[in-house]
């Protein structure tokens, strides 16, 4: 599937001892020149929780225009601590994109989460 830095996708994510999947909203946060070029993508986690003081960690509203745009349901959080690099075959759909500035808010985030000036 061919996917944008950005895009909030559905993707059939394996679990880490390899017993089986689970179908999870992801943002490719991968370059649009290595997404063209590689198979695989390189995606962080989306989920509807969150922890106190989680400084890495984006909030999408689906109440706010920029939540809508994102195409999901609930109230969720990038979670910029998780990446993960995933085959493009495994990307379901995309349900739709992060606008500037919340993918600016992810760059900030990713930066914090491993440390980068």
């Amino acid at each position: 599937m061919n996917v944008r830095r950005g895009d909030v996708v559905i993707a059939d994510f394996p679990y880490s001892d390899r017993a089986g999947s689970k179908i999870r909203p992801k943002v490719v946060v991968s370059t649009d020149t290595n997404n063209a070029a590689l198979d695989d993508a390189i995606l962080v986690a989306i989920s509807r929780s969150t922890r106190a003081a989680a400084f890495t960690h984006v909030l999408i509203d689906p109440a706010t225009p920029d939540g809508q745009a994102a195409g999901l349901l609930h109230r969720s959080y990038v979670q910029c601590e998780n990446l993960f690099t995933l085959d493009k075959q495994l990307i379901i759909r995309i349900l739709g994109h992060l606008s500037t500035a919340l993918l600016r808010q992810v760059d900030s985030c990713l930066k914090a989460a491993q440390d980068l000036p």
